[in-house]
């Protein structure tokens, strides 16, 4: 195939994966305003708020991992333009994400004790415990969202979840500000303020996906006189069968970089605030890319349900190219303004920390050219792995993906990641690797079952 066969696709692909893109960066900039506004409050609460969130994004990948599997199951039965079986995964397929949400939030009220066990600085723990009661409960309102998400992007209405997440951005920055300064009359609740933010701000973004999924002539049949405690146990299995498996890719992957959060603590407030810093800016390009994953999933959801195999891998060739492209772009900028965009989350103006803040920001910085460098990794294993789920095959990439990330990445952050070898920046080279080992081995996966369905289709 010609280079034009690939780069003709790079318009719908992108139309497809912008607002995917927009809406996943939506959840990041709630964390990025968290932090900066946070931020200002001092590097204790700043580590705090990073320790809090950890044990968060370990909850939300397992839930979030779990809704992807509501999304091929949606474009195979749009492709073939079956409305039961459609409906029937979106009823089963919300009732679960809805039973997760309240498990994972009980789940982490009863892993609260950990963090004293887990040797972190005791003042950040004393400040993280209360912002993380309400932060849990957010997780509710959450998954159910994604669940309404992966719907809206398996019928690939992408907009619509983008647009919820737009309006709960607004309401999460208008919120902080005024509960974690006091202004206006307001209580002056510190971090705890920016948790109430984000926990009000996920009730408002259900709310409203739904009253747009309602008005729309294509999903109001699904999204209304939902049965849904009229329940069939095979599809139940089926969504399971497809969820669990991407659920532990998810967490696999977030874990790691939890795990990183934690080695962080290790090292004292400092460094853990500055692998905050660097974590929340290299999530938001993560954010691009599982824009392309998504849209991977769709189109080879539908390629799959239409039997165009060949299509289908060039299509998911097309989208892994768009997403080098971009990751290569965002690993130079990252490159440039290493020593520039963590000056973003401090305040130097504030004469008692400056020396705590003037320590983030040189680590942070260090921990931004491993970030430049594992741009490309990370787009890559992403995009490959929303083409597999697009596919329906979860179980091999789980395998691949605890490989990766734990038998290779871990160590080896583990070992270099002490203080008196590379300290935080031995840390991120084990993520590196881990990335860059997923990347590779999930490339090889798709490349195999593609040209085995091409060849028996033939």
């Amino acid at each position: 195939m010609k280079l034009v066969d690939y780069t003709k696709e790079f318009k719908y692909n992108w139309k497809l994966a912008a607002p995917v893109m927009l809406g996943m960066l939506g959840h990041t900039f709630v964390s990025f305003i968290d932090n900066i506004m946070v931020g200002q409050l001092g590097t204790a609460e700043l580590a705090a708020v990073s320790l809090g969130n950890s044990f968060m994004f370990i909850a939300m990948s397992l839930g979030i991992g779990f809704s992807t599997a509501i999304t091929p199951l949606i474009a195979e039965a749009d492709a073939a333009k079956n409305f039961v079986d459609g409906k029937s995964s979106f009823k089963h397929g919300l009732f679960l994400c809805t039973v997760i949400g309240i498990i994972l939030f009980l789940l982490l009220l009863l892993a609260k004790p950990l963090m004293y066990l887990m040797k972190q600085p005791v003042e950040v723990v004393e400040l993280a415990i209360p912002y993380l009661d309400l932060v849990a409960f957010s997780l509710i309102p959450l998954i159910v969202f994604q669940g309404f998400k992966q719907f809206s992007d398996g019928l690939s209405m992408t907009r619509y979840p983008m647009y919820a997440t737009i309006i709960a951005n607004v309401v999460n920055v208008v919120l902080n500000y005024l509960l974690i300064f006091g202004k206006f009359g307001f209580p002056e609740l510190g971090i705890v303020g920016a948790a109430y933010g984000t926990l009000i701000s996920r009730f408002v973004m259900v709310a409203y996906i739904y009253l747009l999924l309602k008005r729309n002539n294509k999903s109001n049949g699904y999204v209304t006189q939902i049965k849904l405690f009229v329940l069939d146990k095979l599809e139940l299995k089926k969504i399971l069968n497809l969820g669990a498996p991407s659920a532990m890719q998810m967490f696999f992957e977030v874990a790691i970089f939890t795990a990183a959060i934690w080695l962080s603590g290790l090292l004292g407030k400092n460094p853990q605030a500055a692998n905050q810093v660097a974590l929340n800016l290299s999530s938001m390009t993560f954010m691009v890319a599982t824009g392309l994953s998504v849209a991977a999933m769709i189109r080879v959801g539908n390629q799959k349900g239409l039997k165009h195999y060949i299509d289908l891998r060039r299509i998911a060739f097309s989208i892994f190219l768009l997403g080098s492209i971009l990751a290569f772009c965002f690993g130079l900028m990252f490159f440039a303004l290493h020593n520039h965009l963590p000056k973003l989350y401090v305040d130097f103006d504030d004469v008692k920390n400056l020396v705590d803040n003037t320590e983030v920001v040189s680590i942070a910085s260090k921990l931004l050219i491993a970030a430049a460098i594992f741009q490309i990794s990370d787009s890559v294993q992403v995009i490959f792995l929303g083409a597999l789920r697009g596919l329906q095959d979860v179980k091999i990439p789980t395998i691949i993906t605890f490989i990766s990330y734990w038998l290779i990445g871990f160590p080896i952050s583990w070992f270099l990641g002490k203080e008196d070898v590379y300290g935080s920046f031995g840390i991120w080279l084990g993520l590196l690797a881990g990335l860059t080992t997923a990347a590779i081995l999930l490339y090889i996966r798709f490349n195999y079952l593609t040209k085995t369905l091409i060849l028996s289709n033939n």
